[in-house]
């Protein structure tokens, strides 16, 4: 196939660059304000979409931030695009300390406690739930009983905290990131606008240096 890679990795290698990609974070945080400067949109949209991007990484919809972040640009009439490079905040790098975060103000916003071992199980609540969602469904189909004891904990102890206590400090970067976007799509656009304008009148200019050129030419053969 066209598209199909020469070199086949192996399932280490994968897993390996979700968490550190081939050309290191640094580049690939490169790659994406280069693809936000390049978006074709007014500065002010293309910030809305990327703090729509980034509140949503916020968010206990894991899976779903991509979704999540379109709806809100779209109510903020920010660019669509933009808000899925928005949701690249939320990454193996930042889930962690995203998610303690959220969990510890939203427990703090309700008034119930957040134990010290609900952190070391914070991925196997994720993981318990969706074993009771998927075990629920199949029973569907099977004699055995539903049981939501893990899923009705998940709901409890962690998606409504993480669901409340994301807001503020997804509020809090999410604007930050507006803020650092509107300067550096502004800047690129005007040195690009400039970049245009130069070209142009370069090209209207050469037609015109032509032109004299053969009008010397005539007048030279005339005399």
């Amino acid at each position: 196939m066209v598209f199909k890679r020469r070199d086949r990795r192996s399932v280490l290698q994968v897993v390996r660059e979700v968490f550190y990609p081939r050309g290191g974070w640094a580049r690939a945080f490169q790659y994406v304000k280069h693809r936000v400067r390049r978006l074709p949109d007014t500065p002010h949209k293309i910030a809305r979409g990327i703090w729509a991007g980034v509140f949503a990484s916020f968010t206990p919809f894991y899976g779903f931030h991509f979704i999540t972040a379109a709806l809100i640009a779209l109510v903020l009439r920010g660019n669509i695009l933009a808000s899925a490079i928005g949701t690249f905040f939320g990454n193996p790098l930042t889930y962690i300390p995203i998610g303690i975060i959220s969990l510890e103000t939203g427990h703090f916003i309700l008034g119930s406690k957040f134990e010290a071992d609900e952190r070391k199980t914070f991925a196997r609540n994720f993981v318990d739930a969706g074993e009771d969602l998927w075990r629920n469904l199949m029973s569907l189909f099977t004699d055995d009983t539903p049981n939501w004891t893990n899923f009705l904990e998940f709901y409890r102890d962690v998606f409504i905290p993480y669901l409340v206590g994301g807001i503020v400090p997804g509020v809090i970067a999410a604007t930050v990131c507006y803020y650092l976007t509107i300067p550096l799509v502004e800047a690129y656009q005007n040195r690009r606008r400039a970049k245009l304008k130069k070209r142009l009148a370069e090209r209207r200019g050469k037609p015109a240096e032509e032109g004299g050129r053969r009008g010397d030419d005539v007048t030279g053969v005339g005399d």
